[in-house]
């Protein structure tokens, strides 16, 4: 009896994780095929290929982590072909070192897949994406896959979607704190001086009182203080 309770619960134990196997998400950005609903655009294309795709495109400046962005509104700019994008009110580009990392579509009213539910049906089918949404937001869907990741929601009577390169985020992040970590050592290293009393204070050794900010001077080290015509405090000589 006791077997026999013992394998009732293993089927029912199986038969919970099978549909959360299937639901998981393994696709990688390479895979993802042209849809229609994207337009010509897909992830990675170049600065280049999207000037080609949009000719009338004006590029926002490159940040020091290599990122840049830029936005299309077909439905307002009338140097743009509506007839291309129909339904398409916006397009959002993120780019990192020149290559698209997001994509994000806004879509009027006037679009052929009026709801979340029509949406993720359709791009699912054209993208060939496994049923792994799940809630996002408010009314939204999300699908998380191997390096990016999915969105849609309604945004102003139409619906919004946005593909994420998440390896790129993740790429971003750490150009960002390996800036702040070098900064935090220049400032660590650096040496302060009062412009005031020409003394200087070397590293582990502060003022006994704070230095006004207008007459405080930074050094890259000693050596350059003294050229400079600072010497070190007395409370930094013992």
């Amino acid at each position: 009896m006791q077997l026999v309770r013992l394998a009732s619960l293993l089927i029912l134990l199986c038969a919970s994780l099978a549909p959360a196997q299937e639901r998981q998400c393994t696709l990688k950005l390479a895979q993802l095929p042209e849809a229609p609903e994207l337009f010509g655009f897909r992830m990675g294309m170049t600065k280049d290929q999207v000037k080609a795709r949009i000719p009338q495109v004006v590029f926002g400046k490159t940040n020091s982590f290599g990122v840049s962005k830029t936005s299309i509104n077909p439905d307002f700019d009338p140097r743009i072909d509506k007839s291309t994008f129909a339904g398409v009110r916006t397009v959002s580009l993120d780019f990192l070192d020149g290559r698209i990392t997001s994509l994000w579509f806004g879509y009027d009213s006037s679009f052929k897949l009026h709801t979340v539910p029509e949406f993720i049906e359709g791009i699912s089918r054209s993208l060939h994406l496994p049923d792994a949404w799940t809630p996002w937001k408010s009314r939204g869907q999300q699908l998380r896959c191997t390096d990016f990741q999915m969105t849609v929601s309604i945004v102003a009577e139409g619906p919004s979607f946005r593909i994420l390169d998440e390896s790129a985020e993740e790429t971003v992040t750490a150009r960002r704190e390996a800036e702040e970590e070098q900064g935090s050592e220049e400032n660590s290293a650096a040496i302060v001086a009062d412009r005031q009393s020409k003394t200087y204070y070397s590293q582990g050794c502060r003022p006994a009182n704070e230095i006004k900010e207008a007459n405080r001077v930074i050094f890259n080290n000693s050596e350059d203080a003294e050229k400079a015509g600072y010497q070190l405090a007395k409370q930094c000589q013992q």
